[in-house]
């Protein structure tokens, strides 16, 4: 497409939006129901739960850690070839799992191989749609990121129930079968250049960049924290619950309660992000601060009303969190350089996603319950709500404006120029 001065905040970018739903709902809404699948494998391989949490843990950080290559990629070839590819790999690595004899078998089918093609599609997707929109931002990230919670809804009983008919071989099948359907969402994108993305140079030019960027640098360890602690629900929720007595069809239904309530907190979070006057990150420190406290008070609930309630308030406030944190790196780092942060973001937080569900399965085995695992999954939560604290702007009442495209050329030239300094580019 030709260059554009500004986002056009509509457009195109609306199917850019649609694209990004399904590709969201059959990534992150797989792993999200993928603890149906966890107390099978452990049945199955007669394995601890530590070590069948590597599973989904694997393939998280594989997405999030190979994320700069598919933004590396996306910038040479265009996103819709990588994500297209992505879609492929997914699709065949949930096929080669449901001919799993071993769990080093499932390591390398669903988390290097499906972790793989996630890589190619989640991020190239969720850049082009930054692109697109700047005053509407939060709102398209928003209603692109509600496909997590709708496929989180409709997947975990699915998924269930595939189980109960058709054993974990099968379902697989059926989890590969919808995979495919990536490659067709892959055909939809469009890249739009923008004035200001010649402007930061080359990928290198832009790595470089970022690395000596001080507010970027904490967000990235702010997101490693949260991210190390927001997926313990969906993988030990259903054994959490099960453990408490509960059958598994009624454990997998409250993860689609939590569903439900995830889908409507990313639209109301992303009209607010847009609505509400200040910076999105302090919404974003808001929305962190409620999901840890909600994390923690997991185990304290034993009647089912309980456990309900703090599905809901879990659900809202880690799906509210999700589109502000994607919205807050584009005001941060600018378009220009929004496939580099991207990715870069993706990488180190990947580190976060590998260690989270190990960790709280390992906190099960030494302490008989998961009381622990849940107290230190909301406990990361909040360290990483604290640093949100630093970023530039956060008091201020307005705000903080998207750089513009003249803004970033002369920073381009001051990195080129004058790259040591004891401040991070663009710290104020």
């Amino acid at each position: 497409m030709a260059g554009r001065a500004e986002p056009p905040d509509g457009g195109w970018g609306w199917m850019v939006v649609l694209s990004a739903f399904f590709q969201s709902a059959l990534v992150f809404g797989v792993l999200r129901s993928f603890g149906v699948f966890f107390v099978e494998f452990v049945v199955a391989f007669e394995e601890q739960s530590a070590r069948v949490s590597w599973i989904a843990s694997i393939g998280i950080a594989v997405q999030q850690f190979g994320s700069p290559i598919g933004s590396a990629l996306s910038t040479k070839f265009g996103p819709r070839p990588v994500v297209m590819t992505g879609g492929i790999l997914a699709a065949l690595g949930m096929l080669l799992a449901s001919f799993a004899t071993s769990l080093t078998h499932l390591y390398l089918s669903i988390g290097l191989l499906s972790g793989s093609g996630w890589a190619l599609t989640f991020t190239p997707t969720l850049a082009c749609l930054s692109c697109y929109f700047s005053r509407r931002r939060c709102l398209a990230m928003g209603l692109a990121l509600t496909g997590v919670g709708l496929s989180s809804f409709a997947f975990a009983p699915l998924f269930q129930w595939l189980l109960n008919h058709y054993a974990w071989r099968g379902a697989l099948l059926m989890v590969s079968a919808l995979s495919c359907h990536i490659v067709a969402c892959g055909a939809l994108l469009r890249p739009l250049s923008l004035a200001e993305d010649t402007a930061m140079g080359g990928p290198g030019a832009q790595l470089t960049s970022l690395l000596h960027h001080g507010p970027f640098l904490r967000y990235t360890v702010a997101l490693t924290l949260i991210n190390t602690g927001y997926f313990i629900p969906y993988v030990h929720l259903v054994a959490h619950l099960q453990d408490l007595g509960w059958d598994s069809l009624s454990a997998a239904f409250l993860l689609s309660v939590a569903a439900i309530s995830d889908l409507v907190g990313r639209v109301a979070s992303g009209w607010m992000g847009d609505a509400v006057p200040g910076p999105v990150a302090r919404l974003l420190m808001l929305w962190t601060t409620l999901t840890g406290v909600s994390l923690a008070l997991f185990p304290m609930a034993q009647a089912p009303t309980a456990l309900v309630v703090l599905a809901v308030a879990y659900g809202f406030t880690s799906g509210a969190l999700t589109p502000v944190a994607l919205s807050v790196l584009p005001e941060l780092v600018g378009t220009g350089r929004i496939y580099c942060g991207l990715g870069l973001l993706q990488m180190v937080e990947s580190i976060g996603g590998l260690l989270g569900a190990p960790l709280s399965g390992y906190l099960r085995d030494v302490t008989g319950n998961y009381t622990a695992s849940f107290v230190v999954a909301g406990a990361f939560l909040l360290a990483g709500s604290g640093i949100l604290v630093t970023l530039p702007h956060f008091f201020s009442c307005f705000s903080a404006p998207t750089s513009r495209p003249q803004d970033l050329i002369i920073e381009a030239l001051d990195t080129k120029v004058s790259l040591p300094r004891e401040e991070g580019l663009g710290e104020d």
